[in-house]
């Protein structure tokens, strides 16, 4: 199993940036393509935001492309996720999520979740 924990959420004015992390403990060598996600407030749907296979290939949402850039590191312990030039329509709970496959089973595990918020 793969357990996941975010951090660097946190209060920004529009125009600003912040840098989320997303660090992996257990089979850390299972885990496969990381993402992240967002839940905005009142809703059920939690969003794509950024994608990044184990190739290193990624994808982004239309709304954060050139904005945002996701990263892990080669050991596939730490997921990241730079946020330049934030909007207040960014204000969100942003998740990560990596899936894994290990010995004929596989899943996702997710984080527990950072704040972003984007106010003047």
């Amino acid at each position: 199993q793969v357990q996941l924990v975010e951090s660097g959420g946190g209060l920004v004015q529009p125009g600003g940036s912040l840098r989320l992390s997303c660090e992996a403990s257990g089979n850390i060598a299972s885990i496969g393509t990381m993402t992240w996600y967002r839940q905005v407030s009142g809703k059920q749907r939690r969003d794509l935001v950024a994608q990044i296979t184990h190739a290193g290939n990624t994808i982004y949402a239309e709304s954060t492309r050139g904005r945002f850039t996701i990263s892990r590191d080669s050991a596939k312990k730490m997921l990241s996720l730079q946020m330049n030039n934030l909007e207040p329509e960014d204000t969100a709970v942003y998740y990560c999520k990596a899936d894994w496959w290990s010995g004929g089973d596989s899943g996702s595990s997710w984080g527990q979740g950072t704040q972003v918020t984007v106010s003047s």
